[in-house]
């Protein structure tokens, strides 16, 4: 919904908010925000509300903190009470230099800047379909999150079995409160796991949705006595949470992955934009799977997609085309996890195929067999070759992979390598349970 300024102070008057959150995103994800009371309004839709960049991980040095929020007032939305506890108000913000230029380590001005190239190559706009897997556990005594549940149903099942079915509908029913469009909600394969799934929209709103997705499922499940988590591997040997990716472009109101006469109904275009994912997969998976833990959802079977190849219907493939043709044609890439920054993720993967097709590239053949059931000599023959094996060589694949850098912009690469790869070096310095199981008693 487009407002205008005095649309915004009228209704906060009106609907008597008494808080309203600027809300922004931290280069790894995190969400962010500057609480302001309805007083402050004015100032708030005037660009007018400061905070200190110093204090945001990867945002700017102590001596030069002050950042200005510039709310998007499209983004203004009463949030439900059962997710804010009281009269409050949201917008999402771009975070800006006290000079008026737009700070270069904002995530979502990373997205922008992705959008801009699409415009510029005569796309008008870049949808996007996430599907977010989550587990539900219990908390215990002292409220702190765990990694039990009572939970014994698998896909599609529901109650008895399926102990999490109340808190599931009760986020869905929050979320159409805030405007999603749910399209299906259901259990998922491993115990406590769910996954619920919106409409499509663009990249930005698409991205904000994301983000909101996340607090809100969290905030419901707190509220029931539950922890939500959208880890992409909380628990050994069982299946992890990913994020799917359904991408399209259109032009002049067309969606131009789709031709009636192309091969499988798939234009030239659907193939040089599969082409590009598939050139650049392993040098954007440190942003589409950025945690340490990410890979051992990656490599810990249960379907995660980690081959290098692409099907019209195989779900073994890291990149698939749904069997939907027309307006609804789209590219769905499954190896994304929802603990990925949406922003940078979702801009990484449009730059990727905005490459393939300026270079006019080919994807190569169609792998329609189970790549699972494959040994390592049957995929090598088939040119299918594994995603990184750990965060660590994901990081390096990123460094060299000039197109993803140059995305991201050399401040948000810089930091985004930096903090990970901090991450990476605490893991391995790191005791586990593992090693005290396996070695404390033998040696």
């Amino acid at each position: 919904m487009a407002y205008t300024k005095e649309d915004i102070i009228r209704l906060v008057r009106e609907e008597e908010i008494e808080f309203i959150r600027m809300q922004f995103t931290d280069i790894f994800g995190q969400m962010k925000n500057v609480a302001i009371t309805a007083s402050q309004v004015e100032k708030a839709v005037n660009n007018q509300v400061m905070f200190d960049g110093s204090s945001i991980e990867g945002f700017t040095r102590i001596h030069e903190s002050d950042q200005c929020l510039y709310p998007d007032l499209d983004s203004f939305l009463i949030l439900p009470p059962e997710v804010a506890g009281g009269r409050v108000a949201r917008m999402f913000c771009d975070v800006y230099n006290t000079d008026g230029t737009p700070f270069v380590g904002d995530p979502r001005g990373v997205l922008r800047r992705a959008l801009r190239r699409a415009h510029s190559m005569g796309f008008d706009e870049f949808n996007i379909g996430p599907e977010l897997e989550f587990f539900l556990f219990e908390a215990d005594e002292d409220g702190r999150a765990t990694t039990r549940t009572k939970d014994e149903a698998g896909y599609f099942d529901l109650g008895p079995l399926d102990h999490g079915e109340a808190t599931r509908r009760e986020i869905s029913l929050n979320l159409e409160k805030m405007g999603f469009e749910i399209e299906a909600s259901h259990h998922e394969n491993a115990p406590g796991q769910h996954e619920i799934d919106f409409k499509y929209t663009g990249a930005i709103d698409g991205a904000d949705k994301i983000m909101t997705f996340r607090l809100t499922t969290k905030s419901v499940a707190q509220k029931n006595g539950l922890h939500a988590t959208f880890m992409p591997k909380p628990v050994y040997n069982i299946a992890g949470n990913g994020m799917h990716l359904n991408m399209s472009l259109f032009k002049d109101g067309k969606n131009v992955f789709y031709d009636p006469n192309g091969e499988r109904k798939l234009s030239k275009t659907a193939y040089s934009f599969i082409a590009g994912i598939l050139d650049h997969v392993q040098g954007f998976t440190a942003v589409t799977n950025p945690l340490v833990n990410s890979y051992k959802r990656l490599g810990g079977g249960h379907e995660a997609p980690r081959y290098r190849a692409w099907s019209a219907s195989n779900r073994s493939a890291l990149v698939r085309i749904p069997a939907a043709r027309g307006q609804a044609t789209r590219v769905e890439l499954r190896s994304p996890d929802p603990s990925c920054n949406p922003y940078l993720a979702v801009a990484v993967c449009l730059a990727a195929g905005l490459d393939g097709i300026a270079r006019g590239l080919t994807p190569p053949p169609e792998i329609t067999g189970d790549i699972y059931s494959m040994d390592d000599a049957t995929r090598r023959d088939n040119g299918i070759h594994c995603l990184p094996d750990t965060l660590k060589d994901a990081l390096d694949e990123l460094e060299k992979d000039a197109l993803v850098l140059d995305v991201l912009g050399e401040h948000v690469a810089r930091q985004f390598i930096k903090g990970r790869l901090k991450e990476w070096n605490e893991y391995q310095t790191r005791v586990s349970s593992w090693e005290l199981e396996k070695y404390l008693v033998i040696y």
